[in-house]
């Protein structure tokens, strides 16, 4: 809690450049202030990490309009949005709260056919975006 916005906007800048070389079909980066700060159960502190994490998600979409990159924003688990036990204590724990799946396409022709799944979706959708095959040893699906 005492760096809130943790090195969200190192790795949007350095994931940006990424997108902006053209080198690599696929870019992936991980923000952790929503997770990490929401651990600590300080309401003020993770409004400040998942503002900062927003702002880089834009930064990031930004230049993927730019380069005609496919921008792709999910989570594994929630955290920042149950921070306290009714007790009043961090929670320390993952919330297995629904999380979002969104697909950013700059041209707009990617449209999700289904509007929930599971984390065993998303390494499919993102295959089948690229227009690369899924393994049959994938459970999931995807969902465009």
């Amino acid at each position: 809690d005492l760096e809130p916005k943790m090195s969200a906007a190192g790795v949007a800048e350095s994931l940006s450049e990424a997108i902006a070389s053209g080198k690599y079909p696929f870019a992936m980066c991980n923000f952790a202030p929503p997770d990490m700060v929401g651990h600590t159960g300080k309401y003020d502190k993770a409004l400040i990490g998942v503002a900062e994490t927003d702002r880089c998600i834009g930064l990031v979409r930004d230049a993927c309009k730019q380069y005609g990159y496919i921008l792709a924003v999910t989570a594994d688990h929630g955290n920042a949005e149950v921070m306290l036990t009714p007790k009043g204590d961090p929670v320390t724990s993952h919330t297995t709260s629904p999380v979002p799946f969104v697909l950013y396409d700059p041209e707009g022709k990617i449209k999700f056919k289904e509007q929930t799944g599971t984390v065993a979706d998303v390494a499919p959708t993102i295959l089948a975006v690229m227009g690369l095959p899924i393994p049959s040893e994938m459970t999931g699906h995807s969902l465009v």
